[in-house]
């Protein structure tokens, strides 16, 4: 990236599925006065011919994925330093041949399968997730110490490369009711998680737990932690959906460049309507731009607004 004098901040914003409210919640985030002038904006993606609000379809699937494509190609070049993405009806993406859950998976295969998470942000909490898009059955069997250490890891990095945290801490959640109660309801916390932690303490993580799940959140939010490592999606996105639901921010954490979204989908129910709250991307936008001055200022270069 550019380390000129007063560079900009350079942001590409994806519209999203054309038949949701990504465009809708795009067009009144970068009117809001908050970021309006604090960088300049790319807008990636646009009608996609006669596409129906609210019906999925592959060609509108077909138009989110192009736009999204184009902003990795951008983030990866360095044209940009940021990209924000409206949200993509996964339905609609699989019908146009995207192979992937969801962005996270996406832009981590274009920056060379480099080893990220998804951060959710919003309500007073930072959470990391320890899995992402898949079957809760299927969670305790992809739990493993070294994949948990190395969420560990990015999460520590991220609050201070991103967030300007100097000595983060983090709070591990158990899996189990009760974390597990010494083996009584789940022996994942004292075979997996554990030992997890361990070994980042042992690196120099402050990192706590395995905590119980149904307390960690309070208590993240009071402020004894920086941020949450939750062991699967819902674990994490429920307090951050309730706490903040109108300003909830999903951060990929790892990538060589920011990467943000709103915490909403596609709300195929009242697109087309112009009635979509915008906060979220809003605080995608905020958040993005904060994260590239951070990194800037970490480098040394230019934070100019």
């Amino acid at each position: 990236m550019s380390a000129l004098a007063g560079a900009p901040i350079r942001i590409a914003v994806t519209r999203g599925d054309p038949a949701g409210i990504g465009p809708e919640v795009v067009d009144k985030a970068l009117r809001d006065p908050r970021v309006r002038d604090r960088a300049e904006f790319a807008v990636i993606g646009g009608p996609a011919g006669k596409v129906a609000p609210g019906v999925a379809s592959a060609e509108a699937g077909a138009a989110a994925v192009a736009a999204v494509a184009l902003a990795a190609d951008m983030a990866m070049a360095g044209e940009v330093d940021a990209v924000v993405t409206a949200p993509i009806h996964k339905h609609a993406a699989a019908l146009a041949g995207f192979p992937y859950p969801g962005h996270t998976e996406y832009f981590a295969r274009r920056a060379g399968d480099v080893p990220v998470a998804m951060m959710m942000v919003g309500g007073g909490l930072r959470v990391t997730l320890a899995t992402i898009h898949l079957a809760l059955a299927e969670v305790a069997g992809t739990l493993s110490r070294e994949g948990l250490l190395g969420k560990l890891r990015l999460t520590r990095d991220a609050l201070t490369r991103d967030f300007d945290v100097e000595s983060p801490r983090v709070a591990v959640a158990g899996l189990n009711p009760h974390a597990g109660e010494a083996g009584r309801f789940g022996d994942e916390e004292q075979d997996v998680i554990a030992p997890a932690v361990e070994a980042a303490r042992a690196e120099g993580i402050d990192a706590q737990g395995p905590l119980p799940g149904d307390s960690v959140f309070q208590r993240a939010r009071e402020g004894q932690f920086d941020a949450v490592l939750a062991m699967y999606h819902d674990q994490g996105t429920i307090p951050v959906k309730l706490l903040g639901f109108h300003d909830g921010v999903n951060v990929t954490i790892g990538l060589p460049f920011v990467r943000t979204s709103p915490d909403h989908g596609t709300a195929f129910e009242i697109a087309g309507r112009g009635v979509a709250d915008p906060g979220s991307m809003v605080a995608a936008v905020r958040t993005a731009i904060d994260h590239v001055r951070c990194r800037r200022a970490r480098r040394g270069g230019p934070t100019v607004l």
